[in-house]
């Protein structure tokens, strides 16, 4: 069951990935802009913007992956910490994305269910 929250974690992970992938490499591409709504004036607009929560999306996913990856290969409590840390994290700014913007409560579901799944299979996995 823990491998399957780890598991559940890198994937959450690998989305965010993308997602800095989007925003700090592709935001102002045809694809990018689809997937966001934007037209090409509103994401040249914030294209600053969009780079810098990028990283953020990254810098997340790999505080995910370390933590997976010191789980999974020594098992120690700081490999849990930082998964918890990294999907937690994850989760919080799905919440905020849901709370604040209506329209975007689909991308926000979508951002949050893998962090979210993975934080209650490793909850229940290691309290049990």
């Amino acid at each position: 069951m823990v491998v399957f929250g780890l598991v559940l974690a890198a994937l959450a992970a690998l989305l965010h990935v993308y997602i800095f992938w989007m925003e700090s490499v592709t935001w102002t591409s045809a694809k990018t802009r689809a997937t966001f709504g934007l037209t090409a004036e509103q994401a040249e607009a914030t294209k600053e913007m969009a780079f810098n929560q990028g990283f953020y999306n990254l810098f997340l996913a790999l505080i995910a992956l370390v933590g997976v990856g010191l789980a999974l290969l020594v098992g120690r409590p700081v490999g849990y910490a930082l998964a918890f840390a990294g999907t937690g994290s994850m989760l919080a700014a799905a919440v905020v994305l849901f709370a604040t913007s209506p329209d975007k409560r689909g991308a926000a579901v979508k951002q949050g269910a893998l962090p979210l799944l993975a934080i209650l299979v490793l909850l229940f996995a290691l309290i049990l």
